[in-house]
């Protein structure tokens, strides 16, 4: 297993950790104190567990398992996956922390959103762009 795809693997574990503990944070807060989560919370409860675990699990597996390109493949690039990861890895932090309002507003952390979204679809898009041709079926033999 090479270091990127227990980078991406690691990441995730840390983002599904992280993704439930707000989970169960907001969950007490509204059961025990009745205070219901903001929009911008079930926003980053939902980023963090969606495409912080689920999509760099996924990919860290894809990187994985998925066949070794051709030796004549031009079209993968391993430095795309790992600008994948940092893209994904930064703005899902990016859109936790910008989605982190309240008591803790700050200016910075509000515009942030955007960026934050737009890195995680930039990363999707470089991930799945350098694995096209990894996706095939076995060679006849």
């Amino acid at each position: 297993m090479s270091p990127l795809v227990r980078r991406f693997l690691k990441t995730a574990i840390a983002f599904l950790i992280f993704g439930v503990g707000l989970g169960v944070f907001m969950l007490a807060r509204r059961e025990i104190g009745g205070v219901w989560s903001t929009p911008w919370w079930i926003s980053a409860h939902t980023h963090t567990i969606l495409v912080g675990f689920v999509m760099m699990m996924i990919m860290g597996v894809v990187l994985w398992m998925f066949p070794r390109p051709p030796r004549d493949d031009t079209h993968f690039d391993p430095r795309l996956a790992e600008a994948a990861y940092w893209c994904i890895a930064v703005g899902t932090g990016v859109r936790l922390s910008a989605s982190w309002r309240g008591p803790l507003r700050r200016p910075w952390r509000c515009a942030g959103g955007g960026p934050g979204g737009v890195a995680q679809a930039l990363g999707l898009v470089l991930f799945f762009y350098t694995m096209w041709t990894r996706i095939r079926g076995r060679p006849d033999g």
